[in-house]
């Protein structure tokens, strides 16, 4: 029943917006030099560049804050529902924020940890529940082509895990890795996303470590009063312990809920599992707000 109302939530809000303005998709036309303001000099608000987030689907975006900015962009609830050879796993995250702050105009830092996180694991053996912070993810988003938005922009993301997490919800390892998100703009207001991405992770069951490496499409639409649907394709390939292939079909909107208040964004949106290895479904509701 879950399962069914938080997809169906995602589809309607996808057929019936038509409200917005483009969170994808920004304009370079007449853009200003921007280069001199930085953390301690911070970019005026008549200044800076439409609002951006990494968030409602998987994808990471190559827009950055301005400089001397900070924004935030949290999960208030997501909910994650897998099972396989007898064992069915419910993960709930109470908020999942991540902190971003502008450090340069091509260049901003970014903090994510979960403060409650809840796995619970059903199977023949009984019921078991763990709850705890989750792990601590730095990161590092440097723009390279197309800060102030424009046809084609693209940027890295060198990030670093730390194991905050108790075992259980983290594997107690430090790992890492690099993100490449590139975006071609569309006619008619779409945008085109792909997010490469190689992760260097902590071998389950002995010594050393491995390459999980994940790719996504994802195809956005901007429309009218704010308003962006998403619909996005995504795959990972993890070679621990042989080869392990995930993939999901992922469903998103995200509006400015106050149209006085252009730096706030709501969202929706629900992941699919594809194959046996993916969580068959997550849900989740989301809020970001730029200072």
């Amino acid at each position: 029943m879950r399962a069914r109302i938080c997809v169906a939530a995602s589809l309607s809000l996808l057929a019936v917006t038509g409200i917005m303005r483009p969170a994808m998709a920004q304009t370079a036309t007449g853009a200003p030099d921007k280069a001199s303001f930085t953390l301690f000099s911070p970019t005026p608000d008549d200044l800076l560049r439409g609002f951006c987030t990494d968030r409602p689907p998987k994808a990471n975006l190559p827009c950055t804050v301005d400089a001397g900015h900070w924004q935030y962009e949290t999960d208030m609830v997501n909910w994650t529902y897998a099972h396989g050879g007898g064992v069915a796993t419910n993960t709930v995250l109470f908020s999942n924020p991540t902190v971003k702050l502008g450090i340069s105009n091509r260049v901003d830092l970014e903090l994510n940890m979960v403060p409650v996180e809840t796995v619970t694991t059903r199977s023949a053996l009984g019921t078991r529940r763990q709850r705890g912070v989750g792990d601590l993810f730095m990161r590092v988003k440097a723009n390279l082509a197309g800060a102030e938005g424009g046809d084609f922009q693209a940027a890295v993301i060198p990030y670093v895990k730390l194991p905050t997490a108790k075992a259980g919800i983290g594997d107690g390892a430090v790992e890492g890795g690099a993100i490449m998100p590139i975006s071609f703009a569309l006619p008619l207001d779409f945008t085109l996303l792909f997010d490469p991405e190689i992760d260097i992770l902590r071998d389950a069951a002995k010594p050393g470590r491995h390459a999980n490496v994940q790719t996504l499409a994802n195809l956005s639409h901007a429309l009218p009063a704010g308003v962006t649907a998403y619909v996005e394709l995504w795959g990972q390939i993890d070679q621990d312990p042989g080869t392990t292939k995930q993939a999901s079909l992922d469903l998103a909107v995200s509006w400015i809920a106050w149209p006085d208040k252009p730096n706030s964004q709501l969202d929706i949106g629900a992941n699919i599992g594809l194959t046996s290895a993916t969580p068959a479904l997550q849900c989740y509701v989301g809020i970001s707000q730029r200072f």
